[in-house]
């Protein structure tokens, strides 16, 4: 937001320096990017007169010209500007001045004759004809402005004499991207009296506007307030100087007095305006209304957009002649055979706006606004200024009556004064008085223990709110440094955070290196890993403004990602990596909006010698040291992903948790990868429900244990896990642990069998074991082991 110091005075007389202005202003709390001294690339530049023009001796189209400048003596300058007169006023940079651009000017010769300086057009100070139309733009800048003297400093002309702040406005300060907002809140700043004029219509003769027009607001949700006034004899012209020098201070094109009365009101007051041509306002009846669907609106720009009915337009009863807070519609453009204009001011719903004009690539000044939510008591007063201005400029009769349609009378909102737990929560000691003096200035009314909040702010609905206000106006600086007071809430890692923090130090321990890869991916990565077409891994999130395909979906599965940063450390030749990462996968629910989001563990080896059951031995490092319930391990020979004869799902207390084991071949292959590479996807967001309970002390045993081994003839295709497993059921209370030490195939050992070697170790916490007491916990365990697995001993 651009604002001129010279027309803020208007409002509130601020003797600050800029930089003075500068800083008390960011203090508090309307923060100013930088300031602009308009002024300060023109220098000793002055209105001069031609006193004397006569052609250049050595040239067909340059003239010697005798200027006053205002000095003891007339000075020459030779132009080649052919616009210029005796008597004329025009801009003259002198000798050693400066124009924008950081042109210098010096005295020097022009065939011949000497030149003490130049004569300057629109362009080379900076402007065009839209700040002054009268003057041409390839020639000099001949000055018809009254109250101009020679030797006059040409800012003070052209209103450069100015500084132009820049304010950087949060979103929820929508008051503020107005001159009127930033005047409250410097006069509240500096202390200073705020002066705010109440605009004042007289009228005129030219007839009632309720016998031309009619306003029906269909949409009261989308439109909470819908005001109109009417111009009728319009004269459509320049606008006064002191206006178009507002307006380009402010960064706007000034274009014609109509036009520049909506943009002038918008930047006083904050509040968008339009004005339509009631010449093409069909049966003179203005509908609000949602667009239809399909239908197509050419705005002023001149591109034609075509519309949703999620969008809100201005209509006639034929047509749509404007998209609501956005751009007004080509055909219903001021032009200069314009006689009768309607006046537009109105409060659409923020959403709406902000949606249409991203959906149509068309974000302008009053979509902007618009889109941050703006006081619908300001829809008045607006209207009122802009007549005002019309009638100040001659540039219309204003016809009796306002069209204002309100859906609902705004109450006002009050909040609680609490000067207590003000001071408590800011940690000062202000009085009640010299609070309800700070909001005074800010516009709040005390009513009683409540305060009546101005209804241009919208962000004040809590204590907290209140507080801010009374701090930053008593100076953040002021307030003191001192200690929390009573107890405050310790800081730390939540239980998910501290597991996460030990998993990465048993993975680093065991030589592993974390890795970070991206969320996203190529729909190609399912095809890289050999995932089956009807895969419900398939199902993505697809993102909707992707870099590029690459990084278009959301990821479904981890191992892709370590894949890759395998293969990348592969083809660098690192003969060995270890890698694991804890990262999100993304996996879409039917009937809701966003996916489940579940951390994996994903670890990666390749060479060291590591095989299956290296990466094994580690997993169940990992999850012994994460106290899980009991681990075991079913062979998957299914998973595309992985060799058949070399992987397994990873269960924890009989709940598969994940998978691990030798990547096929075929998706090494892919990878450009040709040794064998070693990979597991465990859920950890599922372990971290699978815990067991955290260990107690448990005092030293008072008696022996009893070791027995047992050598076992199996099927082949039993597993140590299944017959541990078979043990442990049978064992009972005696049985406190059971270790797999010998695994042994052939000679004596029948075709399709193996021996199993166990140790086991019996206890009793309050007694000695008998052998009868050991024999019966071994007989058990054979029969057990004889009638499930047919397992008999060796």
């Amino acid at each position: 937001m651009n604002i001129s110091r010279k027309w803020l005075n208007e409002y509130t007389k601020i003797t600050a320096t800029d930089k003075e202005f500068d800083d008390a202003m960011t203090m508090s709390g309307t923060k100013v990017e930088t300031t602009e001294v308009l002024s300060a690339e023109i220098k000793n530049v002055v209105v001069g007169k031609g006193l004397e023009i006569v052609r250049h001796e050595n040239s067909d189209h340059m003239w010697v010209c005798l200027v006053d400048v205002g000095e003891a003596e007339p000075i020459q300058i030779v132009t080649g500007a052919q616009n210029v007169k005796q008597g004329d006023l025009c801009p003259v940079a002198k000798h050693n001045s400066y124009l924008p651009g950081g042109i210098h000017i010096t005295k020097g010769k022009l065939r011949g004759e000497k030149s003490n300086g130049m004569l300057c057009s629109l362009k080379e100070l900076g402007l065009t004809v839209n700040d002054f139309p009268y003057a041409i733009e390839d020639g000099i800048f001949i000055i018809e402005e009254p109250d101009v003297y020679v030797g006059q400093d040409i800012n003070e002309v052209i209103g450069t004499d100015d500084s132009v702040v820049e304010f950087e406005i949060t979103n929820n300060r929508t008051d503020c991207y107005s001159i009127i907002g930033i005047a409250r809140e410097a006069a509240a700043t500096f202390n200073q009296p705020l002066t705010l004029h109440e605009p004042e219509v007289k009228g005129s003769d030219a007839g009632s506007m309720f016998d031309m027009l009619d306003v029906e607001v269909e949409d009261t949700d989308l439109c909470p307030r819908y005001t109109a006034r009417m111009v009728a004899n319009v004269k459509i012209g320049p606008s006064p100087k002191w206006l178009r020098q507002r307006l380009h201070a402010c960064g706007v094109r000034p274009i014609n007095n109509i036009v520049d009365i909506t943009n002038y009101v918008m930047l006083e007051y904050g509040q968008p305006m339009h004005a339509f041509d009631y010449r093409y306002v069909g049966s003179g009846k203005i509908i609000v209304r949602r667009a239809k669907e399909g239908e197509v609106l050419t705005t002023l720009d001149g591109n034609a957009h075509t519309l949703t009915s999620k969008m809100l337009v201005i209509a006639d009863e034929e047509k749509a002649i404007g998209l609501a807070g956005i751009m007004g519609g080509q055909n219903s453009e001021i032009l200069d055979t314009t006689t009768t204009v309607v006046f537009e001011s109105a409060n659409f719903d923020g959403t709406c706006i902000r949606q249409t004009a991203n959906a149509l690539g068309m974000r302008t000044d009053a979509s902007t606004k618009f889109e941050k939510g703006l006081d619908p008591l300001n829809t008045y007063p607006a209207i009122q200024r802009a007549c005002e201005l019309v009638e100040m400029l001659g540039a219309g009769d204003v016809m009796d009556g306002v069209i204002d349609v309100l859906s609902y009378v705004p109450q006002p909102v009050t909040v609680p004064f609490e000067p207590d737990k003000i001071n408590r929560h800011l940690g000062t000691d202000i009085s009640p008085e010299e609070m309800l003096e700070y909001l005074g200035r800010l516009g709040f009314e005390a009513q009683g223990d409540m305060l009546k909040v101005p209804s241009w702010r919208s962000d004040i609905h809590y204590m907290a709110d209140v507080a801010e206000e009374v701090a930053r106006l008593y100076g953040y600086n002021r307030i003191p440094t001192t200690m929390f007071k009573g107890a405050t809430a310790q800081g730390g890692y939540t239980d998910e955070q501290k597991k996460k923090n030990l998993t990465g130090i048993l993975c680093r321990a065991l030589g592993y290196s974390e890795i970070l890869t991206y969320s996203f991916g190529s729909p190609s990565m399912f095809d890289m890993i050999r995932l089956p077409e009807d895969s419900p891994l398939r199902n993505v999130v697809k993102i909707l403004n992707p870099l590029g395909e690459d990084t278009s979906v959301m990821r479904t599965t981890s191992l892709p990602c370590m894949m890759e940063t395998l293969a990348r450390n592969n083809a660098y030749r690192n003969k060995s990596a270890k890698l694991y990462e804890l990262a999100k996968i993304y996996l879409p629910q039917e009937g809701e909006d966003l996916p489940r989001e579940d951390v994996i563990l994903t670890m990666g080896v390749y060479g060291s010698g590591t095989d299956f059951f290296t990466l094994k031995g580690e997993i169940e490092a990992v999850l012994r040291g994460l106290n899980t319930k009991s681990v075991s391990c079913v062979a998957q020979k299914s998973n595309p992903s992985y060799h058949p004869g070399r992987c397994a799902d990873l269960l924890v207390d009989g709940e598969i948790v994940g998978v691990y084991g030798q990547v096929h071949p075929l998706v090494a292959a892919n990878y450009g990868i040709s040794a064998e590479v070693y990979c597991a996807e465990i859920n950890f967001t599922k372990l971290l429900t699978l815990l067991a309970p955290e260990a107690v002390y448990q005092p030293l045993p008072r008696f022996p244990a009893v070791e027995r081994d047992l050598a076992l003839i199996c099927d082949d295709g039993h597993t140590a896990a299944q017959v541990e497993a078979c043990i442990m059921a049978a064992g009972g209370k005696l049985l406190r642990k059971v270790r797999l030490f010998d695994l042994y195939r052939g000679k004596g050992i029948p075709e399709g069998k193996k021996s199993l070697a166990f140790n086991l170790e019996l206890r009793a916490d309050d007694r000695t074991l008998t052998d009868a007491d050991s024999e019966g916990v071994i007989s058990a365990i054979l029969e057990k082991l004889r009638k499930e697995l047919g397992i008999t001993l060796r």
